[in-house]
This record gives C-alpha cells, sequence and structure tokens, in this order.
C-alpha cells in the first residue's frame, strides 16, 4: 500500500447524522482513512452504506457532523470535494450504440474538459481498453461494462473514488482483474470507499467498516475485525445437515449456526458453553465436530444477528 502520512488523511469525519422523515439513517458515525488505502463498506442492504459514503465525501449534507475529506471541510467546501471525486454508481448509464471512446468523449464533452481527446486516451491505455475502444459499448461483457464505468469516473484524474457494489452481476475472473485494477489505482496514492457484499472481496481491502442500520458496528483491518468480536467457531459434519441444525438451535450456547459447503459453522462468544452443547448433543450420533478459524463471513453473519433494524435506512 503506498498510502500517505496518517497527519494528511483521505477522509476524517466525526459524529455524523442524518435523518429522512423519522428515520435515523445515519447515527453519530465516525471514521478515518488514508490517502492510499482501499475503505471497504460491510453491512445488510438498507444499513446506511451510500448514504454515510455521500455525507462524508461532501456529496450529502449530514444534519449534523463534521470532518475533512481530501483536506476540505465536508459541509463547506463540498464543490471543492466534488471535483476531486470519481463516482461509480450501481446503475452507470452509457450509450449501447456509441464505441467505449465515443461513450468517454461524450463524458469528458459533459463536464467541459479541456484536452478532452487525451484525457480519454490516457484512461483507455491506463485500464487497458485502447484495444477495444471501437468496440460498441452495448456489445460488452459485464466486466467490461464495468471497466467503461470506471473509465468515465477516472477521465478528470479523481484523488478518491466510490465505488457502490461495482462487482454485483460480474463473473469471478472479472471481479478479480477489476480488483486488480483497484489496486494500481491506490499504489498511484488513489483513495477507494467500496461497497460490497461480497467477503472475498472485504478481505481485498486494506482497512473495513461495518455498518448496520445507521450504527458503526466495527472497523479495521479483516483480522481485527474478526478478532475483535471475540468468537467461538466449530464446523460440524454429517448426514443430513438441516437435522443438525435443527438439534442444535436453541442449545445454551449456540448462538449461530449457518451453512458452509459440506459443514455447519456454529458459533458463539461463550466457548465454554459452546463446547458442552456441542458435545452434548453429538452423543449417539455418527456427526462430527472440529474446531474452526472464525472467518469474516461468520463475523459478518453474527453482526447481522444482533443489530437492530431502523427500517427505512438506504
Amino acid at each position: 500500500m503506498n498510502s500517505q502520512s496518517e497527519d494528511d488523511p483521505a477522509i476524517d469525519v466525526r459524529g455524523l447524522n442524518k435523518h429522512f422523515g423519522d428515520k435515523h439513517v445515519v447515527n453519530d458515525l465516525s471514521l478515518r482513512a488514508n490517502r492510499g488505502e482501499i475503505l471497504g463498506f460491510l453491512g445488510p442492504n438498507g444499513s446506511g452504506k451510500t448514504t454515510s459514503i455521500r455525507m462524508m465525501c461532501g456529496l450529502l449534507t449530514p444534519d449534523s457532523g463534521s470532518g475533512i475529506c481530501l483536506g476540505y471541510d465536508i459541509r463547506r467546501e463540498s464543490e471543492q470535494i466534488k471535483r476531486r471525486v470519481g463516482y461509480m454508481t450501481q446503475r452507470f448509464s452509457f450509450w449501447e450504440d456509441l464505441t467505449i471512446r465515443e461513450n468517454l468523449d461524450f463524458v469528458a464533452r459533459m463536464y467541459k474538459m479541456a484536452s478532452r481527446r487525451e484525457a480519454v486516451d490516457q484512461v483507455l491505455e491506463g485500464l487497458n481498453l485502447t484495444a477495444r475502444s471501437t468496440q460498441l459499448a452495448g456489445s460488452l461483457s459485464g466486466g467490461w461494462k464495468q471497466r467503461l464505468a470506471l473509465a468515465a469516473c477516472m477521465l478528470h484524474k479523481p484523488e478518491l473514488l466510490l465505488l457502490d457494489e461495482p462487482t454485483a452481476g460480474v463473473d469471478p475472473k472479472a471481479r478479480r482483474e477489476f480488483w486488480e485494477e483497484l489496486y494500481a489505482l491506490a499504489a498511484r496514492g488513489i483513495s477507494i470507499l467500496v461497497s460490497t457484499h461480497y467477503m472475498d472481496e472485504a478481505e481485498r481491502c486494506h482497512k473495513l467498516a461495518y455498518i448496520a442500520y445507521g450504527k458503526l458496528m466495527a472497523r479495521g483491518t479483516a483480522q481485527e475485525i474478526i478478532d475483535s468480536q471475540g468468537l467461538t467457531t466449530w464446523a460440524v459434519t454429517g448426514r443430513d445437515l438441516p437435522a443438525i441444525a435443527a438439534k442444535l438451535r436453541g442449545e445454551p450456547g449456540v448462538e449461530q449456526i449457518a451453512a458452509f459447503g459440506s459443514a455447519l459453522h456454529v458459533t458463539s462468544r461463550d466457548a465454554t458453553a459452546l463446547d458442552a452443547a456441542l458435545r452434548h448433543a453429538m452423543i449417539g450420533t455418527s456427526w462430527h465436530i472440529e474446531p474452526a478459524q472464525t472467518g469474516l463471513e461468520d463475523v459478518f453473519i453474527h453482526l447481522m444477528n444482533t443489530s437492530s433494524d431502523n427500517y427505512g435506512a438506504r
């Protein structure tokens, strides 16, 4: 990672709050992200991730709270921030009957960019799109469409990228290639905020923030978040996993049961109680139990189960 000094963060916000009607969509959010860092946002749908990202970057005014983004005040200097941010939404619009180059040139015209041709050439080369520049956008696969969307965000050479579930619906190979591009951008000092539901993508981020129903529940590296929850996990295998889950559900010490392939992950914060419950449940069965390493998905499910819904968050 090629991040700059922590004394010069890309984002540093404190106590952000946002209401929509009577719904408290973001509740007292404080967060810091270094330059050149990929910060991943996790959380259930409707947890306030998008609203949080927009407030932190001056695209939406908070009801209360303060902070800086790229050295500018998120309340008083939002226009300066916007000029330095590239925002890729889930529903990026492109013109199917125009080529990749023509799409990018159109975007450059909309933003009244000087030296449009040079800017388009640079972003085509930087994202390995030059060879496809004459291909109609409507004929692109999902992965190449995402790369076109990223190119459109990069035309004005932003210092910060906001990516809202950028690889939804994209195949694994294209997702991996997309993330390789993100790593290259971060190595150049560009800061990236990305929301995702994919655990493998979350683990690729330098830092993570887990938001549930408007509240920041955990933050740090993937391993720091796993360690912070103090969970113990066992893997249970055997025939008829639904029957195993039904027997274990509600047992003292069993807080969470989730299927992982041919095994169940059974998780609890009380290691002693969980061990006793599992060993008692296994008496007279052919089921097998063994300790398992708690993963980010185990923690993700745990945090979802322990958070309170504030229906209506965005």
